[in-house]
């Protein structure tokens, strides 16, 4: 199940809408074929695991199957992976983790064991799951799981108050961060983060540079038109999030260069984030990184709609009351209506610390 994790992770990136799936086929303690799902549309990793044994001319009757997640039971772009494991003559099947969508979920452990195959349920299901918290999020709520990205000085600020913050971490958590955008299917920062460092927001791994959606929160349609993410070789995964409080005039020249989506306001006056969600969701987006400023993550805890974060710090101290702090925002009134963290996860990077956290938040009521 190792392998097949390994495997699944090879197409970090590539299958959104779908999750990461991966398949290791093994009788008698030798591998008979492997697979993982590689794009949206292309065969499953099941059928992968299955041709390859094919291609080698192994008989994988009574063979067992390792799957990170269940195998599917509808057709869709492709056909249900339960049938190709039936007809294969798998004796075994060993899954992670169950289909997340609550339609689906159990429906394909259940056609196996109808049909006579043996059903294992649970090894590395944490793994997997994690691999996939997008999806799984996505497939539940249709809107995306939103990770906060900050990379900080000990106490807490991205700039000094003079706007200066390269580098205030070190390569490896700069390389970290790199992957972190491959593992998300769109990145958004605001206008302030635009107008102050022009970013590309590309993903930039193993020679080759590629990118996924790039959001914008720009009330006020105030994004330069010479902006990279406006005229880089993806400006067509650009999105400018705008409120109706931007001229018209300002809306139709940012129409030439990327797509302008026009959102209600907040009561703030804002890009109103919970219509956003449903919107990225419809596209569909599994995970959103939310790259910052301090006021754009401060306005998603405010509204409870981050998830995890991602937060590096760098061994300094930039100080002053006008330096730029990682959250903004107006803040929480008392202790017990801040959110929490859990599921902790500290890592050094050279002299550097990430740390990784899930966020929950207290009761409404």
């Amino acid at each position: 199940m190792r392998r097949a994790l390994s495997l699944a992770r090879r197409a970090t990136g590539d299958t959104v809408p779908n999750p990461l799936v991966g398949a290791v086929l093994v009788r008698g303690g030798r591998v008979l074929g492997e697979g993982w799902h590689r794009r949206a549309g292309m065969p499953h990793a099941e059928v992968e695991a299955l041709r390859q044994a094919a291609d080698r001319g192994e008989d994988v009757r009574g063979s067992t199957l390792y799957v990170t997640l269940e195998p599917c039971c509808t057709h869709g772009r492709t056909p249900p992976c339960t049938e190709a494991i039936v007809r294969s003559g798998v004796r075994r099947v060993v899954v992670a983790a169950t289909d997340p969508n609550p339609a689906h979920g159990g429906r394909g452990l259940d056609l196996l064991r109808q049909a006579g195959v043996g059903v294992e349920v649970g090894l590395l299901a944490d793994r997997s799951a994690a691999m996939n918290a997008g999806f799984n999020h996505w497939i539940v709520h249709r809107t995306p799981r939103v990770t906060l990205k900050a990379g900080m000085s000990l106490d807490g600020k991205i700039a000094t108050r003079t706007g200066d913050s390269r580098w205030i971490t070190s390569a490896p958590s700069r390389a970290a961060a790199m992957r972190l955008r491959l593992e998300h299917d769109a990145i958004l920062v605001g206008i302030g983060t635009v107008l102050a460092d022009d970013p590309s927001l590309t993903i930039r791994l193993r020679a080759r540079e590629r990118s996924p959606v790039r959001v914008v929160l720009d009330s006020l349609g105030r994004t330069p038109l010479k902006s990279k993410v406006l005229n880089d070789a993806f400006a067509n995964r650009t999105v400018i999030v705008v409120t109706s409080r931007a001229s018209k005039d300002r809306l139709e020249r940012l129409r030439g260069l990327a797509s302008v989506w026009v959102a209600p306001p907040d009561a703030k006056g804002r890009v109103d984030l919970g219509w956003l969600m449903s919107e990225l969701g419809r596209l569909p987006v599994n995970s959103l990184l939310v790259e910052g400023g301090g006021e754009v993550h401060g306005a998603f805890l405010e509204a409870r709609l981050a998830h995890a974060i991602r937060f590096f710090y760098g061994p300094l101290v930039l100080g002053g009351r006008d330096a730029r702090p990682a959250v903004g925002g107006v803040g929480f009134p008392s202790l017990g209506s801040v959110p929490r963290l859990g599921n902790i996860r500290w890592r050094r990077l050279g002299d550097d610390w990430g740390v990784a956290a899930d966020i929950r938040y207290p009761d409404a009521s």
